[in-house]
């Protein structure tokens, strides 16, 4: 802006005003006024180890995710039929002739490939990745960073024998000139492993699951970095509660000495006596309750404000729920008060499942059907909506409504509920 026909000079910068957090209330680290851990290592450190809100709200997403039955379909050269043995009338007589046969012995023999594929499909995802369970430790991956990466182990014969879930923090990605994912390179400690992205036959070697990100390509968008601002206040309120109990419950002040109208201050050896006392005598939880006798001239000044001033039990609580927020979990199922979003806990449990448990069990077993589409073409992996108890409801008046539904036929209602010929599921479920 310009006034009177000259340009007005830049503001200059308010320096940034930081302060020992935490010096007082044990030793802690010396972090500036208003700001929260940046790297990935201390976000997850500071929240779901040392958070009990956001632990939990982690825990209750990727224990959910990992405890979904997981149903196969596909995977042979025809991947457009379910693995199911042909029903009695369409099983060929000899009679017919040999073309009848050698095409009901190809297809037998398609869907005994088919099933064969789907069981393997299943055993590895069943398996667990270093100790623990690949959904469950890839949906943890996802949550908090926003990046899974799968390394598919094949065998002496070339077939996948191991999927292993590698720390997204130790791995980036090395791009080609054109931009496209080449290669991951694996950091620990100093040892750095490259990991082709294809293996020789170009089939996948590394599966990339990622979140949407809108400022970047190579990597996903995860909730631990929203959420480390909800997770430092509350994780600061905790620390000034337990500062206020080794206080005694009582807000910081001084000891003011008014030397009246002759103007005599303290002498130093005054000075030492009397700090020396007030640590000993009126400092700490020890010493709650202790009444203090002031000599003439002195008087006891507040310098902070009371828990009340602060309202610290209303702060947790937004804290709080900002943290269920950024990890997607309703506040009423962490345990949280006065939250009146949900009518009761059976609707906040469905809403958890369908906009948190479920999108994040679909893009993580279609990821890993598309990786290993390259040994088992057409492989199809998703939920048993059936086996969540969740939903139980939701399906049974599913069932209710097919039921009565008289103009549909029994073939056709079998089909809308997932029944194949005979009874049969159309899926086989996951042993």
């Amino acid at each position: 802006m310009k006034w009177f026909g000259f340009k007005a000079a830049q503001a200059i910068a308010r320096p940034f005003f930081a302060r020992p957090f935490g010096g007082g209330w044990g030793g802690g680290a010396v972090t500036p006024l208003g700001d929260w851990p940046a790297s990935y290592e201390a976000q997850v450190r500071a929240g779901v180890i040392g958070n009990p809100v956001a632990q939990r709200a982690v825990r209750l997403v990727c224990e959910s995710v990992g405890s979904v039955q997981v149903l196969a379909s596909g995977g042979g050269a025809d991947a457009s039929t379910d693995a199911l043995p042909l029903p009695a009338q369409a099983q060929p007589d000899a009679a017919e002739g040999p073309s009848a046969v050698q095409a009901s012995a190809r297809l037998s023999a398609q869907s005994s490939a088919r099933a064969s594929a789907q069981a393997a499909a299943l055993a590895l995802i069943d398996r667990r990745s270093g100790g623990q369970r690949l959904i469950e430790t890839l949906a943890m991956h996802l949550l908090l960073h926003g990046n899974g990466y799968v390394q598919i182990a094949c065998d002496a014969d070339g077939m996948p024998a191991e999927l292993f879930a590698l720390r997204p923090e130790r791995v980036s990605v090395e791009a080609d000139t054109r931009g496209w994912p080449m290669a991951y390179r694996y950091r620990v400690g100093d040892h750095v492993t490259r990991l082709w992205s294809e293996d020789a036959a170009g089939r996948i070697a590394i599966i990339h699951l990622k979140s949407a990100h809108p400022l970047d390509d190579h990597y996903g968008l995860g909730c631990a970095g929203a959420a480390a601002g909800a997770v430092a206040i509350h994780n600061a309120a905790t620390l000034w509660n337990k500062a206020l109990l080794d206080n005694a419950a009582r807000p910081s002040g001084a000891l003011v000495h008014d030397p009246g109208a002759d103007g005599v201050p303290l002498s130093p050896d005054q000075f030492d006596r009397l700090k020396a006392e007030l640590e000993s005598a009126f400092q700490g939880a020890g010493n709650a309750g202790r009444p203090m006798l002031l000599e003439g001239g002195l008087k006891w000044q507040s310098m902070s404000l009371t828990p009340a001033d602060m309202d610290f039990v209303g702060l947790k609580s937004a804290a709080a729920r900002e943290i269920a927020l950024a990890f997607g979990v309703p506040p009423m199922l962490i345990g949280l008060p006065g939250d009146n979003a949900y009518a009761n806990y059976r609707e906040a449990n469905k809403a958890l499942w369908r906009q948190s448990v479920l999108p994040m069990a679909a893009m993580i077993l279609g990821g890993i059907a598309q990786g290993l589409s390259g040994w088992w073409p057409g492989l199809v992996l998703r939920v048993d909506m059936d086996a969540v108890p969740a939903l139980a409801d939701e399906r049974s008046a599913l069932w209710e409504r097919v039921a009565a539904a008289d103009f549909l036929s029994g073939e056709e209602k079998r089909a809308m509920l997932g029944i194949g010929v005979g009874g049969r599921r159309r899926l086989p479920s996951c042993p």
